[in-house]
C-alpha cells in the first residue's frame, strides 16, 4: 500500500480539504493510506484549553466552543457549491450527519475534562489534544466519502499501542504490526496522525513531527511501497527560502543525509520518522499538494545527495558560551560530564560543541527560558562567559563559495570545520 501524509496547513479551511479531494482524484486512491493532522492551528487551541484548565479558569469551555464553532465553519464552507464539485456529493455530505459527529466529539472532550481527576499534565495533554485529529478525520472522511473517494475511516489509537511516555510514547511494534496488518490491508482508508494508545485503553501522542511518524508506522506495517508527505512547499529545498533568497530543489536524498539535515535543524523530516522506513527501504516522497504532479524529492537508499549541493541550516536565538575553569587547570571527562549534567537538567538543547585543553564551547537552544539559572549553577564551579541572541549556521557540503556567503556581513564568535559540515557561531 502508499500511505498519504496531509499537515495540518493543508486542510485549514474548506478550501483545503477540497484540495486533498483534487490530490487524491490526480493520484488515485487504489491501495492507499491517509494520514490526517488536526486542522491548521488546531492543536495551539487545544494547548490553550489546557492551559486555561490548569489554571482554574472556566472559560476554557468558551474555548472548546469557539473551536467547535470553528470546525462548524469549514463544514459549512464544504457544503457550499464549488467549480467541479457535483451537487449529488454536497446533498451526500450535507445528509451525512457530520455536524452531529462533531457536535459529539466536543462533548465528549468537555465531559473528559470535567471529569478529570489526573494531576499529570503529559496525561492530560494527550487526553486532550487527540480530539484535534478526531475532528479532522471525521470531517474529512465524510466529505471525500460523499465525493465518491469511499476511504474507510479508522481509530489509529486501534491500531498504534504504545507504552505510557505520554507526549512522546514509544510503539510497541510486535502488537502494532499484528492490528495494523489485520485491520487495514487491502482497503483504502483514513485515520489519525500523531496519536495511539496505552495497555489500559488511553490515549497516547507520538511526539515531535508525529503525524509524519504515524504514516511510516503504517508504511512498515503493511509492507508499503512508499509514504508522501504533502506540503506547501515542491519538496526537500537545500535552505529554508523565508531566510535565504535563492533556494535548490533537492530530489533525491539518502536516508543517512536526510538525517543528518534534521539532526543539525533542518525542517526536513525527523529521524524517527526515517527509522522505520530506513530499515525496509521504502522511499519517502515529498511533494506539493499545491502541484500533486511535479515529481518533488525522494528520500531513498541511494549514494549521494541529487544535485549535491550546500545546504544551509540557521538556527536563531542561541545561546554562546565559553566555560573555562577556575585556576586553568585541563577541562577534563568529569568537567564535561558535570557540564552537561547541567544542560539536561535544565533542558538545554545542544547545537555545536568544541573544547580546548582548558574551555569548553557551546551554542544551545533556551527552549525553556532557563539560562539564568543554569548560568548560576554553572559559575559556582567555573568561569562563564556567554552572548545570547547568536545564530548558529550550518553548512553541508559547503565549499569556498558556500563559505565567503555564510561569513559576509557577519561577526563570526566560532567556527568549526570537519569533512562535510561546517558550522559557525555569528553575532548578526
Amino acid at each position: 500500500m502508499e500511505i498519504y501524509k496531509f499537515g495540518g496547513a493543508s486542510i485549514k479551511d474548506a478550501d483545503g480539504v477540497r484540495n486533498v479531494l483534487k490530490v487524491l482524484q490526480i493520484m488515485g486512491t487504489e491501495d492507499l493510506g491517509v494520514v490526517i493532522s488536526a486542522m491548521g492551528k488546531t492543536t495551539n487551541d487545544l494547548e490553550a484549553v489546557i492551559s486555561s484548565y490548569q489554571d482554574n479558569d472556566a472559560r476554557y469551555l468558551d474555548l472548546i466552543d469557539e473551536l467547535y464553532l470553528k470546525h462548524l465553519a469549514i463544514i459549512t464552507g464544504l457544503e457550499m457549491p464549488f467549480e467541479g464539485i457535483k451537487e449529488v456529493w454536497l446533498f451526500r455530505f450535507r445528509e451525512s450527519g457530520i455536524k452531529k459527529v462533531v457536535k459529539a466529539i466536543i462533548e465528549s472532550l468537555k465531559g473528559e475534562m470535567l471529569r478529570n481527576q489526573s494531576k499529570n499534565y503529559s496525561f492530560l495533554y494527550d487526553q486532550v489534544v487527540s480530539h484535534g485529529e478526531l475532528l479532522s478525520t471525521k470531517i474529512v472522511a465524510a466529505f471525500l466519502n460523499a465525493c465518491d473517494m469511499r476511504l474507510v475511516w479508522k481509530d489509529a489509537r486501534q491500531l498504534i499501542k504504545t507504552d505510557q511516555k505520554y507526549r512522546d510514547a514509544g510503539v510497541n511494534w510486535k502488537e502494532t504490526e499484528h492490528l495494523i496488518g489485520s485491520s487495514c490491508q487491502g482497503q483504502p482508508f483514513i485515520t489519525q496522525g500523531f496519536i495511539g494508545s496505552d495497555s489500559n485503553g488511553f490515549t497516547t501522542t507520538l511526539g515531535r513531527e508525529g503525524s509524519d511518524y504515524t504514516a511510516a508506522i503504517l508504511a512498515y506495517c503493511l509492507n508499503g511501497t512508499g509514504v508522501t508527505i504533502w506540503k506547501d512547499v515542491p519538496g526537500v529545498l537545500n535552505a529554508d527560502p523565508r531566510v535565504f533568497e535563492k533556494t535548490t530543489l533537492l530530489n533525491k536524498i539518502p536516508y543517512n543525509e536526510a538525517i543528518e539535515l534534521a539532526f543539525y535543524g533542518a525542517s526536513v523530516i525527523h529521524p524517527k520518522t526515517l527509522q522505520p522506513l530506513q530499515g525496509k527501504e521504502i522511499p519517502l516522497y515529498v511533494k506539493s499538494f499545491i502541484q500533486p504532479e511535479e515529481v518533488g524529492t525522494v528520500i531513498t537508499a541511494v549514494e549521494t545527495m541529487e544535485p549535491l549541493t550546500p545546504c544551509y541550516i540557521v538556527r536563531k536565538n542561541m545561546v554562546f558560551l565559553k566555560i573555562s575553569s577556575r585556576d586553568f587547570s585541563f577541562i577534563g571527562e568529569h568537567n564535561i560530564s558535570d557540564i552537561f549534567r547541567e544542560l539536561s537538567l535544565h533542558k538545554m538543547q545542544v547545537g555545536l560543541l568544541q573544547n580546548s585543553a582548558i574551555s569548553f564551547s557551546l551554542c544551545i537552544e533556551d527552549k525553556y527560558s532557563k539560562i539564568n539559572e543554569l548560568l548560576k549553577d554553572l559559575e559556582s564551579h567555573y568561569r562563564i562567559s556567554h552572548v545570547e541572541g547568536v545564530s548558529l549556521y550550518t553548512v553541508r557540503h559547503y565549499d569556498g563559495d558556500a563559505i565567503e556567503f555564510i561569513e559576509s556581513g557577519k561577526v563570526v564568535l566560532l567556527k568549526q570545520r570537519a569533512q562535510e559540515t561546517l558550522q559557525l557561531v555569528v553575532k548578526e
